[in-house]
């Protein structure tokens, strides 16, 4: 084989590997756009806010060290993480005495403490899948740079090929 026909295979192969790094760096920005925005616009219409340094359950958040959302929306995967580990399922727990909504239910399946805590539980299982999905979406970010890094590299590579394949001699033969 000569040269010149492997420097131009390489550079067909660093070129299609430049191009497939860009296609799946767009698509992974898409799915973190995507995602941001779901988790967003669901939150936001759940109308979920973090209390207030006057409320309830402000003690919550002082034990969580998570001072900084007092009064603040539910707006984010990580925000709705928070929330539902730190106020509702603390909450959910001193409602039931620890007990969970299985253990109430088969008790007494018919009481205001098992409603509660089964509100508790399906709010805070709702609260986790946004803050899971926010997850995802940064996850696919941090692969869409680095695709995007990779595809720079992959270019340069290439373009240092295609400068090769210019000044080898024909003649060459590997």
């Amino acid at each position: 084989m000569r040269r010149k026909t492997l420097d131009l295979l390489l550079n067909y192969v660093g070129a299609l590997l430049t191009l497939m790094l860009l296609v799946a760096g767009t698509g992974c920005l898409v799915g973190y756009t995507f995602t941001s925005s779901q988790v967003k616009s669901q939150l936001e219409y759940q109308k979920v806010f973090f209390p207030t340094k006057t409320g309830q359950d402000y003690h919550d958040l002082v034990t969580a060290h998570e001072t900084q959302y007092a009064g603040k929306q539910v707006l984010t995967g990580s925000e709705a993480q928070i929330f539902a580990n730190d106020i509702i399922k603390v909450d959910t727990k001193v409602i039931a005495d620890g007990k969970t909504y299985a253990q109430l239910s088969a008790a007494a399946p018919e009481s205001s403490q098992t409603e509660l805590v089964f509100r508790g539980d399906t709010l805070q299982g709702l609260l986790l899948n946004a803050y899971a999905f926010g997850f995802v979406g940064v996850i696919a970010l941090y692969a869409a740079i680095a695709s995007y890094l990779l595809a720079l590299v992959m270019l340069v590579l290439t373009l240092l090929g295609v400068r090769h394949y210019r000044q080898g001699d024909p003649a060459d033969v590997i």
